[in-house]
Parts: C-alpha cells; sequence; structure tokens
C-alpha cells in the first residue's frame, strides 16, 4: 500500500497503542481516537493526529482499524452515534482486530459493503510482547481482495498473518486459539504449583520442560512472569473470561460440548471474584493457589 494512505486508529489498551506505533513509524498519516485520551498521548506526541469521535477517525481514513474490549464497544463503535458506518468513506477499509462475536464480523462486513467500503475482521494473538516488537500473529476474515491490499499494513504489526476465509473466518479462528491457550494455560500453571510443592528451583525446572515436548509460548512468556510473581497485563482476564464465553456460546450453537474450557472459565471467574480481572491471564496461578493453599 501506499504510504499516502491516510490510516484511522480506534483503541489504544494494552496493545493497540504499539500496533498504531509500528504505522506511524513506518511513515503513514495516523488519526487516533480512544475514549481516554490521555491513553494516546504517547501517540499524539510522535505526531498522530486526534479526531473526537469513531465517526471523525473514518470521514478523513482510507483505512480505519479498530481494537477495543468487548463486543459491545465494537457495535457502538461501528454503529452507535458517531459511529464509523456514519462516516466511512466508500472504498475504504475497516478492519477490526478486535476479538468478538464472529456474527458481529458478518454484520459489519454487510453494513461495510451497503455502503460500498470493505471489512475484515482480523484478530490478533501474542498479548502485549507481539504488540510491542510487531510478531504479532493475524487471523483475517473477508473478501480475499481486500486482504490482499491491507496485508503490507498488517505486516507492520505481525509476522503470521493468514487469511481464513469468508467474513467472520478470522473470529472463529481466534475462538480455537482462545481455546488452546486456555488448556495450556491451566496446565502451566499446576506444572508451576507441582514443581514449587515438589522443591523444585522452578528456572531451573522450566529450563528443561520448555525444550521438549511441553515447550509454548506461555511456558516462554508467561511462566517466567508468574515465578516472579509479576501479573501485569499483556492480556487482561476480563478481556480473556469474555472470549472463552463467546467460544462456549458459539460451541453450543454448534452442538459440541467443551468441558476442558468450560472448567477454565469457572476458574477464571474465580480470579475475577478475586478482585484480579485487570491482571494478566496467568494470573490464574491466584486462583489455583488459593485452593491448595499454597
Amino acid at each position: 500500500m501506499k504510504q499516502n494512505l491516510s490510516i484511522g486508529w480506534i483503541g489504544t489498551g494494552v496493545m493497540g497503542t504499539s500496533m498504531l506505533g509500528h504505522l506511524n513509524s513506518a511513515g503513514y498519516k495516523c488519526t487516533v481516537f480512544s475514549r481516554t485520551k490521555s491513553k494516546a498521548e504517547k501517540l499524539l506526541k510522535s505526531g498522530v493526529n486526534w479526531a473526537d469521535s469513531p465517526a471523525d477517525v473514518a470521514a478523513v481514513s482510507d483505512v480505519v482499524f479498530t481494537i477495543v474490549g468487548f463486543p459491545k464497544d465494537v457495535h457502538e463503535v461501528y454503529f452507535g452515534e458517531k459511529g464509523i458506518l456514519e462516516q466511512a468513506k466508500p472504498a475504504a477499509i475497516l478492519v477490526d482486530m478486535t476479538t468478538t462475536e464472529p456474527s458481529l464480523a458478518v454484520e459489519i462486513y454487510k453494513a461495510a459493503k451497503a455502503r460500498g467500503a470493505n471489512a475484515l475482521d482480523a484478530p490478533v494473538s501474542g498479548g502485549d510482547v507481539g504488540a510491542k516488537n510487531a510478531t504479532l500473529s493475524i487471523m483475517a476474515g473477508g473478501d480475499k481482495a481486500t486482504f490482499d491490499k491491507v496485508l503490507p499494513l498488517l505486516e507492520l504489526m505481525g509476522k503470521q498473518i493468514v487469511f481464513q476465509g469468508k467474513a467472520g473466518s478470522g473470529q472463529h479462528t481466534k475462538m480455537c486459539n482462545q481455546i488452546t491457550i486456555a488448556g495450556t494455560m491451566i496446565g502451566v500453571c499446576e506444572s508451576l504449583l507441582y514443581g514449587h510443592k515438589a522443591g523444585l528451583d522452578l528456572p531451573t525446572m522450566l529450563s528443561s520442560i520448555s525444550g521438549g515436548a511441553a515447550g509454548c509460548w506461555t511456558l516462554d512468556n508467561l511462566a517466567p512472569r508468574m515465578v516472579n510473581r509479576n501479573f501485569d497485563p499483556g492480556f487482561f482476564v476480563e478481556h480473556f473470561i469474555k472470549d472463552m464465553g463467546i467460544a462456549l456460546k458459539e460451541a453450543e450453537q454448534m452442538g459440541l460440548s467443551l468441558p476442558g474450557l468450560a472448567l477454565v472459565k469457572q476458574l477464571y471467574l474465580a480470579v475475577q471474584a478475586q478482585g484480579h480481572g485487570k491482571l494478566g491471564t496467568h494470573a490464574l496461578m491466584l486462583a489455583l493457589e488459593r485452593i491448595s493453599g499454597v
């Protein structure tokens, strides 16, 4: 894509700030809106322009990216008063990178088409580390031609970028990702609890198992944080609960039973009930420690 394109961005959370920063650093003219303007101050100081609403972002942008919190936030950003679809340019590309409901992705896609624009659902995986290092995994649904047009921009934010198919397919793929993470997270937490009770030196234990069949991203990136009692968010507990809820709802509609996912969601609800909803997903350890009295 040509750098004279105008880029719009909505959402400056744990990941969005870094992702927009990469586009800005690449020389694109960028405009941002966030519900809390102070969260965008670093970006504004680096040359990103401010807009007062999602509609104002859309009015000046050829491509609009969104990465917000919950499905209700996505719906408001696109369909609400002063929403993106109120002012989206004909032929604009709207890219929602929030993890949200596949049905909402299809709704946005159809509404964009009705306006003469195009839309992709392109949720991401990789947390704050992936966002900062531009190594995110990005899974996209929509029209292949639209994906091809926006791919150079996605390549500034991610390393593994895969077109999954029709609208909603990106979100369905992200559900597969979250189901896998849920099972992996409880395994990593229980492994560390076992190692602690067995009297092992946990970093030494991790150096062994991370190099074998148990090796995974969670062991490499989050297990050391747990050992160091650093539960700062790369991805919020409350957002993960939202994602698991979406996956379970979709599974129910498909007639699938996912008992492992249902169990992990219940444990995460305990984490949230203990007041840790704004911590990182690896704070699952806190609930498991309480159960075992560790």
